[in-house]
């Protein structure tokens, strides 16, 4: 299912906020620009850091972080196929949103887990 993105980000206050986080949203897209921060991977080198990730789900994530301009994938023509993926410039520019979410993590996800 097609996610509904803003057009304009002029709707309200937060609406900006909003709209940034329908770019990252989904249960791997924050882990896989996480990884590929580090480096260029190709597929399976994602999937070996995302052990619990399906290759399907994968697969769909890295669409669609392709598909809005933060990763680019390069296949390389040869038997088998070979793909890397990497950050683009503007995914590039999300280091400091998701260095933020994982100090945050850090500090936090195991107080949450404790309290529960």
């Amino acid at each position: 299912m097609a996610r509904v993105r803003h057009d304009r980000l002029d709707c309200s206050p937060g609406c900006a906020v909003e709209a940034t986080l329908q770019f990252i949203d989904g249960k791997w897209k924050g882990v896989i620009l996480y990884h590929l921060l580090s480096s260029t991977l190709r597929f399976n080198e994602i999937r070996r850091r995302l052990p619990s990730v399906t290759p399907r789900m994968l697969t769909t994530q890295l669409r669609e972080l392709e598909s809005d301009g933060f990763v680019a994938r390069k296949v390389f023509p040869e038997v088998p196929p070979k793909v890397e993926y990497s950050l683009t410039e503007r995914g590039r520019s999300l280091e400091p949103v998701v260095m933020a979410l994982k100090a945050w993590g850090d500090a936090h996800a195991g107080v949450a887990a404790k309290a529960a």
